[in-house]
């Protein structure tokens, strides 16, 4: 693929069908639909050639399918029916949705499609572009209230053999193709600073277009200006992503009534997620709903090797570690690792604290813990047989990695030991707070290692993890048995510090069943289009207040190849 930039850094304008914003997923998803049917699109990016991709390219790989063949060969039983049943149960959208009433009536359209897509076609069309998937399903947000609210009732998470990287890949190679044969041009360095309206329809872009800059993909880029360009089509699509690296206007946006996002956090995406086209959309018309609806992660880590700006890396646990607030307080059921991870967020952020902690040993963290990314998992990433089987018997590189090289892993022998440790680190952190009893931490302890040690027990976690463990793929590769943290063949004993991990914006431009924005009266805004999380994953919102997981990516092909055939029908 060539950028279209002239050499003195000023492009010249240009007619073609349609402008997509954003070359991440659901922009390379919408740009191949519409040039599979023969439309001239211009593809906008304001990141170097090297990041090609978005942040899907730096994702664990993860899609939501129901009934799948990988699900019916472990024995899950999971249907169209229940699936949608969990996500109305997370999504808790405003009464009337279901009658196409409310703000939320196309989030419910849209949740709706892309269940019955995850139930269908996402698989078999994926499939036919050569994604493969690994053949243990894996069980996120469990949940663990009752039938009818948060959680995935059965496993349903499927990672991608070969990651993020994989999702891509098969996008990217039809945007090559498409290049070539003269449908596509896609121009890196252009950042998109206002839509060009003509009788209230989008007729444009206007861009600056930045300097060149040699950074690697997810590094921060130079924003120096070298020139402006406007560009005009017949349509505009936005697929520009959210506002995870702004940490301003997220904490502006976050809920009144969950507290405070902290002052200290952790950003799970490139600096390049800055919300920036949302802005932009919005002075043109185009309605944002449900800006305070996102899906930030509690149990963020510092990455011992950042490539972005404060850097992030979620640990993705098993269910058996000790969850503690700031001040060494259990957290709450059903609030256990890996269960309902916006339950658990809140929780943090209406005490005001700025982390929280794992308490666990040795033998849990080489069997529970997992970390999110591509870059983080070279087994799947690399597709290496030989890499997965190390991970299987507890020997993973990445997290024997962070175990040796974070400052946030604390090992001890003791719970005195450990509790001093956790302390001291604390008290090093600028603006933390938060204080742990050693005495209390060993009265814990105590009382959770008796629970296990009768083999029953009435603890609600050690119940829920001693169940997990009836799933084949929990028993093999995910959850500990049950066993006292302080056995000595499984020690020594590890905290972890947990931070603010932020990662996807929920909400976004309003739009209809087809992607096309809305303004504020519920318009049709004419010639503006949305997909990705720039539109809440569909909609405005498709998720409503909570995500099942996997379903991100997803929400990004299924809007993009949803909106993509749409607009290629409207021109």
């Amino acid at each position: 693929m060539t950028d279209s930039v002239h050499n003195n850094g000023v492009a010249a304008a240009s007619d073609t069908d349609v402008i997509v914003i954003g070359a991440g997923l659901s922009g390379l998803v919408t740009a191949t639909e519409l040039t599979a049917s023969g439309k001239r699109v211009i593809l906008l990016d304001q990141e170097p050639a090297a990041s090609l991709g978005g942040q899907a390219w730096w994702s664990f790989g993860g899609l939501f399918l129901v009934d799948s063949p990988e699900q019916r060969r472990l024995k899950v039983k999971d249907s169209f029916d229940l699936a949608f049943a969990d996500w109305l149960g997370s999504a808790q959208f405003a009464p009337g949705a279901e009658r196409g009433e409310g703000p939320d009536r196309f989030g419910y359209r849209w949740a709706k499609g892309f269940v019955e897509f995850a139930a269908g076609d996402l698989r078999p069309w994926l499939h036919a572009k050569g994604v493969r998937w690994f053949p243990l399903v894996q069980w996120a947000e469990r949940g663990g209230y009752p039938a009818g609210d948060h959680g995935n009732s059965v496993p349903r998470f499927h990672v991608t053999w070969g990651t993020g990287p994989a999702v891509v890949a098969p996008f990217v190679v039809a945007a090559r193709e498409a290049n070539r044969a003269g449908l596509l041009d896609l121009r890196f360095r252009h950042r998109v600073t206002s839509l060009v309206t003509t009788d209230g329809r989008v007729t444009g872009v206007r861009a600056e277009v930045l300097a060149d800059d040699g950074v690697g993909r997810g590094e921060p880029s130079t924003r120096t200006v070298t020139g402006e360009v406007e560009l005009s089509a017949q349509a505009v699509v936005v697929a520009s992503g959210g506002i995870g690296a702004n940490h301003d206007l997220a904490r502006a946006h976050w809920s009144a009534d969950a507290g405070r996002l902290p002052a200290r956090m952790l950003s799970g995406v490139p600096d390049s997620t800055d919300g920036l086209m949302l802005g932009v959309a919005s002075a043109s018309g185009a309605a944002l709903v449900h800006e305070d609806r996102m899906w930030h992660y509690p149990e963020g880590i510092a990455n011992h090797s950042p490539v972005w700006s404060q850097h992030g890396i979620r640990i993705l646990p098993g269910p058996s570690s000790l969850w503690l607030d700031a001040d060494g307080g259990r957290l709450p059921g059903p609030l256990f690792p890996g269960f309902d991870a916006l339950g658990a967020l809140r929780h943090v952020t209406t005490r005001g604290d700025d982390h929280s902690w794992f308490v666990l040993n040795k033998t849990i963290m080489e069997k529970e813990f997992a970390l999110s990314g591509s870059e983080q998992n070279p087994d799947l990433t690399g597709k290496s047989v030989p890499l997965l089987l190390e991970r299987v018997r507890g020997r993973s590189v990445p997290v024997r990695t962070f175990a040796e090289q974070s400052e946030e892993f604390l090992w001890a022998s003791t719970p005195a030991e450990l509790a001093a440790k956790m302390n001291a680190l604390t008290e090093a952190t600028e603006g933390s707070a938060g204080h742990i009893d050693a005495d209390a931490l060993a009265a814990l302890i105590t009382a959770r290692d008796a629970q296990v040690a009768t083999g029953l027990g009435k603890d609600p976690q050690v119940v829920a993890t001693s169940a997990a463990r009836h799933f084949i793929v929990d028993k093999a590769i995910r959850v500990s048995p049950p066993r006292a943290l302080t056995d000595p063949q499984d020690g020594p004993l590890l905290a972890v510090r947990l931070s603010v991990l932020t990662r996807k914006t929920l909400g976004g431009i309003w739009c209809d069943e087809t992607g096309r924005a809305l303004t504020p009266a519920g318009d049709v805004l004419e010639g503006l289009w949305a997909v990705g999380e720039a539109a809440g994953f569909g909609g405005g919102g498709s998720h409503g207040h909570r995500a099942l997981e996997g379903t991100f990516l997803g929400g990004c092909l299924f809007t993009g190849r949803t909106t993509g055939r749409a607009l290629a029908e409207a021109l």
